[in-house]
């Protein structure tokens, strides 16, 4: 832990050093926020991902893996000068169709918009900013995968704003949380709440969760964020539950973990020099009861960073293209610790190191390619190699 937080002060520290004469990033919006600033009635926008994978284990080459891996369609309508409604309609490995975003924004002053509906949770980068031009790597990283877990989104209601004169940037929501236990336990081990999204579809609620987030761009160059979610997961164990039922209450009480989550991340750019960092914790309570009820292997707490650096070599020449060399090292544990009688899996603590370079013939179009060097602490290893076409418009 004490290792993680050193690793993005030093990071934070270096970018605050060489941050002269950079541009502001406060204008680097995600896709909806470009539809939802733009000024027509009607806005369509859209972005895709068309990966090819091909796993090498124990020195040998798998089948390769050819997929269009998402194509999302966004539109937007503006009803009047404050009231927007932006939508994402996601088509996943060309056969499964999802609604990943859906909200009402209003805004009431500049510092001060409400939005409700189906939302993105606001932690770390990729989670909000996932369009494949925005990062380097044919793939996510796994970090945000196994402990954020992106694509992460809920329905809930909140306020968010900025206020420029001190640089900062807020988002607050009450959102319904993971389905932890529905019949049967969700949550497991290898990748943490990921199953427990509920992504908008007939979702339950048996207890609130609330999710924020601050981004600070005071320093040229430079954004910091700050994300936390706090609740308890759902379960449908308190569906038509009395509260006189003293044995039904222990059994749905023994359904749920509590969830406390933290993320601090960091985005740089100064000429060609690009730099991005993330620390996610999460401690998660009530796990001893919730896998002894579910037959599960959840952690008491996960814990997970990367650091990531790219230059681009097309910098200073007289084309808008950018290529760009990068590097990423990542290390990610979703049992840093856990309870009772389970015992930790080492190959749940994973280290990652990705290797590519992307090509950005326009800045909504690139093309990528990487490998990637997958190993963890019970000394097991693979690779993986990467090509991949990055859409946005």
């Amino acid at each position: 832990m004490k290792r993680s937080i050193l690793m993005l002060v030093l990071l934070f520290l270096s970018a605050q050093i060489f941050s002269q004469n950079q541009q502001d990033e406060t204008g680097s919006m995600n896709a909806a926020e470009t539809l939802l600033n733009s000024d027509s009635k009607l806005s369509i926008g859209g972005y895709a991902q068309i990966d090819f994978n091909q796993p090498v284990v124990d020195g040998q080459r798998q089948n390769a893996n050819l997929d269009v891996h998402r194509l999302v369609l966004l539109f937007a309508y503006r009803f009047s000068e404050k009231t927007n409604f932006v939508t994402e309609i996601e088509l996943e490995h060309v056969k499964e169709v999802y609604v990943e975003q859906a909200f009402l924004n209003h805004e009431f002053l500049p510092w001060l918009n409400f939005r409700g509906g189906l939302m993105l949770v606001p932690m770390g980068i990729i989670n909000e900013y996932h369009e494949p031009p925005t990062f380097n790597g044919v793939e996510r990283p796994n970090l945000d995968s196994k402990i954020v877990p992106t694509t992460w989104r809920e329905i809930g209601l909140g306020f968010s704003g900025r206020f420029d004169k001190a640089s900062l940037k807020y988002q607050v929501y009450v959102m319904n949380g993971f389905n932890g236990y529905n019949g049967g336990g969700t949550f497991r081990g290898s990748d943490g709440f990921r199953k427990g999204r509920q992504k908008g579809a007939e979702s339950f609620m048996s207890s609130p969760t609330l999710a924020t987030k601050f981004d600070y761009y005071g320093i040229p160059g430079l954004k910091l964020g700050l994300s936390t979610y706090n609740g308890k997961s759902q379960s449908s164990f308190y569906d038509g539950l009395e509260d006189s039922d003293d044995a039904g209450l222990a059994i749905a009480d023994s359904s749920v973990v509590g969830i406390s989550m933290l993320g601090l991340d960091a985005r740089y750019r100064n000429g060609g020099f690009e730099a991005r960092g993330q620390l996610n914790w999460a401690g998660i309570s009530n796990t001893e009861e919730y896998n002894g009820l579910s037959g599960s292997d959840l952690g008491s707490q996960m814990l997970g960073w990367y650091l990531e650096a790219g230059y681009n070599v097309l910098h200073g020449s007289q084309t808008s293209q950018r290529l760009v060399p990068f590097v990423r090292y990542e290390q990610y544990n979703t049992h840093a610790k856990t309870s009772g009688n389970l015992a930790v899996n080492d190959a749940y603590n994973r280290t990652d190191v990705t290797v590519g370079a992307g090509w950005w013939l326009a800045t909504g179009a690139v093309l990528k390619a990487d490998y990637q060097f997958f190993s963890n602490a019970a000394d097991n290893n693979s690779g993986q190699f990467n090509l991949g076409i990055g859409i946005w418009f």
